[in-house]
């Protein structure tokens, strides 16, 4: 069954739409460049308020190993995900500074990328459309290459996520933007998306 992964919450009310929906996984961003960045005292609260069983992923960009760790160190995530230009030894570090599973994200123009993906030694890896958090969708006939399970973000959506999971039956899928009204999470929509999945995997 394909899981959810409801990525960029901020506020205690996307954490309870969360916790009604109950996907598989939630990101918390901590590349302080996006504008759904947390710092990490509020991603302690807000982990605080979800459902035990929720899986919370934290979402970095070209950090600095030594700070992922003392943010794993924190007890805050449960899985780390690199969404930057991290390479092998970079994967290696952090998830050896951690002792956590990595997901790695590769953004996807071509077949290289798809290759890339398949070859790397993250625990996962999350296929999306250029830098991320965009609300653009690659192309997905590039899936056929796949020969690794896969997290499925950008541009992901009401309108397309029954050909998603019927289509390809990725692991996962990794939405934000989709889910969002004026820039902030929109419970309807979250709720929506979830039952979306849900049914298309009947």
């Amino acid at each position: 069954m394909t899981k959810i992964k409801f990525c960029g919450l901020s506020r205690p009310c996307d954490i309870a739409a969360a916790n009604a929906c109950r996907p598989a996984y939630v990101g918390f961003v901590f590349a302080s460049a996006s504008r759904r960045y947390v710092p990490p005292e509020r991603a302690e609260e807000l982990r605080a308020l979800l459902m035990p069983e929720i899986r919370a992923v934290g979402v970095f960009v070209n950090e600095k190993p030594e700070r992922i760790a003392r943010i794993a160190d924190r007890g805050i995530i449960d899985l780390i995900q690199l969404h930057g230009t991290e390479d092998e030894a970079g994967i290696r570090q952090v998830r050896s500074l951690t002792g956590l599973a990595v997901i790695k994200a590769f953004s996807i123009a071509g077949e290289r990328d798809v290759e890339a993906a398949n070859d790397s030694g993250a625990d996962y890896v999350l296929l999306d459309a250029g830098k991320g958090g965009t609300g653009t969708r690659f192309d997905w006939s590039l899936l056929s290459g796949m020969r690794r399970p896969y997290f499925l973000a950008g541009g992901l959506d009401m309108g397309n996520v029954s050909e998603a999971v019927e289509r390809f039956h990725p692991y996962a899928l990794d939405i934000s933007s989709g889910i969002e009204t004026d820039g902030v999470k929109d419970e309807k929509k979250m709720a929506a998306f979830a039952a979306e999945v849900r049914k298309a995997e009947i």
